[in-house]
């Protein structure tokens, strides 16, 4: 009857925390409830399997404590691409439980058991191989520009069928080169659909590899017959799954054409950015700088005629570490009797959340964050726009520039307010590489420079330029 009870118990408690994270307010209490079923889980089913007084307690407990140690030195700035090492390691440990079925049942004849465990250890390759990708592209360590090869598309259909036939292979022939194959398939697999996407569809990959940890984590469930498992898992996958939808709604984007192999629409020839127009951007940043620098001064008195302020937080504030400076700002202008608010938008960061997360640690109200379909409406009637490292979010292009990558993807109107100030590092066309036309409006303003500079001083100028009326 326990045995029973604990698991039911156990999965409750993973949608009661569930639930709790859907809230900023209870999100905390949210993930400390998973942690703890997540180990009340592990800890039922050792007990289960008759393993409670094994060595193998020791290598948990060791694993936990390098965790948490590791996790103490993240910054939130690279919670991203840590959320895509933990899909990474999901994956691999899926990958790993349906190797091990596999070595140890290997005499069994039950066409359930192969179809499982191959599809297990298919899976939980390719997110493992996949979310090493999406980390280090995260990280800065390789491009963060979409990467293709010749006959791209081609090449991950034929490996998608490769692995299909594999995993059917398997259960007929049983031999251990079949293992091997289909790990070195979606191995490939996996790289080369990673690194096909671009910086600015990284909440898509993200969302999308994390539905796949708990997709290889149920189906391995499945082939070792642990059911809490196939739950657990078919929840994180279910939950991955909608969070995908609504991040590629969000950006108007197709799924499989954001991941590839099933490519929809224009050729990805088509799709490149106009480099020659960034080229030219670029070298023309500095004098361009130096010819539009002038107009911030009048930055500051934008600010204090103004009795609505939308504050429009980006990457590049992250980047910069500047969301404290925003804070400040923030409570330097509601002194002031000012109304402010802050416009998120849903792939403002490089992980859904992101943003809500980083403006939470440094204390900004909850109640202060918009989402982009709650705020457009009220640009029009917004005297200052401040943008704070945001660029493809508010690109007017979007709706214009047909075959670019940001195409069709709903954006903050940004460029409907009164008056526009720009906080960005320069001229640069953000992850996209399309050019930003919100320079180029007459109402808008540029303040070139690290955010972290570049706020401050603005705060500065303002509450001088306050306190001579």
């Amino acid at each position: 009857m326990l045995a029973l009870l604990i698991p039911v118990l156990i999965t409750i408690g993973f949608l009661i925390g569930i639930r709790l994270m859907q809230s900023p307010e209870t999100a905390l209490w949210g993930n400390r409830l998973g942690a703890f079923c997540m180990a009340l889980a592990v800890g039922f089913t050792f007990w289960v399997i008759g393993v409670v007084d094994s060595f193998i307690w020791i290598y948990i407990l060791s694993g936990a404590v390098l965790g948490i140690i590791l996790a103490q030195q993240v910054k939130m700035i690279q919670m991203p691409q840590t959320v895509a090492l933990f899909n990474g390691f999901g994956g691999g440990a899926s990958a790993l439980v349906a190797g091990t079925a596999i070595a140890v049942e290997g005499g069994t004849e039950l066409w359930v058991f192969w179809f499982t465990a191959a599809l297990a250890l298919g899976i939980g390759t390719l997110t493992f191989s996949g979310s090493i990708v999406a980390a280090l592209k995260l990280q800065g360590m390789v491009s963060q520009k979409p990467v293709f090869i010749k006959g791209h598309f081609l090449i991950l259909r034929l490996l998608l069928l490769a692995g299909i036939v594999l995993i059917i292979g398997l259960f007929f022939l049983q031999a251990p080169i079949y293992q091997i194959l289909i790990i070195c398939v979606f191995a490939i697999y996996g790289l080369l659909m990673a690194f096909r996407v671009g910086g600015a569809d990284m909440p898509v990959i993200i969302s999308f590899l994390n539905a796949f940890s708990g997709v290889a984590a149920a189906v391995s469930g499945l082939a070792v017959g642990n059911f809490l498992l196939a739950g657990i898992g078919s929840l994180v996958g279910v939950a991955g799954m909608i969070l995908t939808q609504l991040m590629c709604r969000a950006m108007n984007r197709n799924l499989p054409a954001v991941l590839g192999g099933f490519k929809t629409g224009a050729a990805p020839e088509k799709q490149k950015p106009d480099h020659a127009a960034s080229k030219t951007a670029a070298a023309e940043e500095t004098d361009s700088a130096e010819e539009l620098a002038f107009t911030g001064s009048s930055a500051p008195a934008l600010l204090r005629e103004a009795e609505k302020i939308i504050i429009v937080p980006g990457y590049g504030m992250a980047l910069a570490q500047a969301q404290q400076q925003v804070k400040s700002l923030i409570d330097a202008l509601e002194r002031d009797g000012k109304e402010v608010k802050l416009a998120i938008h849903p792939v403002a960061g490089r992980m859904p959340g992101h943003m809500n997360v980083l403006l939470a640690e440094v204390g900004v109200d909850y109640d202060k964050l918009y989402e982009m379909d709650a705020i457009n409406p009220e640009f029009s009637e917004t005297d200052v726009v401040l943008v704070v490292g945001a660029s493809d979010v508010i690109n007017p292009a979007a709706t214009t520039a047909e075959g670019t990558p940001i195409y069709g993807m709903p954006i903050l109107h940004a460029s409907e307010a009164k008056a526009i100030i720009i906080c960005n590092r320069g001229l640069g066309s953000a992850y996209s590489g399309v050019k930003n036309e919100l320079y180029e409006q007459e109402n808008a303003i540029t303040l070139f420079g690290d955010a972290a500079q570049t706020v401050p001083e603005l705060m500065d100028d303002y509450q001088d330029s306050t306190s001579k009326f």
